[in-house]
């Protein structure tokens, strides 16, 4: 428990941050699972339009450190490589 009065306030600070991470998380994964269900059926202009609006999510949730820059850059790699061998 924190005992200082500047302990207790880096305990809120904390919590509130903690939220705001995870509302981004949940924001980022939601988006990439859009994309994954317009793949999974076979809607084209849907998998690219999803795709189109992942690609600044993640880029911002890595800028801000929730995932690493290097996840969030092979999470759109793999999600564009997805969307192109899609048939037309």
């Amino acid at each position: 428990m924190a005992n200082t009065k500047s302990a207790k306030k880096a305990v809120r600070k904390i919590t509130k941050q903690t939220e705001v991470n995870k509302a981004r998380r949940t924001r980022m994964r939601s988006e990439v699972r859009k994309v994954e269900e317009a793949i999974a059926s076979g809607d084209k202009t849907a998998a690219r339009s999803a795709l189109q609006a992942v690609e600044p999510v993640l880029a911002r949730t890595a800028q801000k450190g929730i995932v690493h820059k290097r996840n969030a850059s092979r999470k759109v790699s793999r999600l564009t490589a997805r969307v192109a061998a899609m048939a037309d």
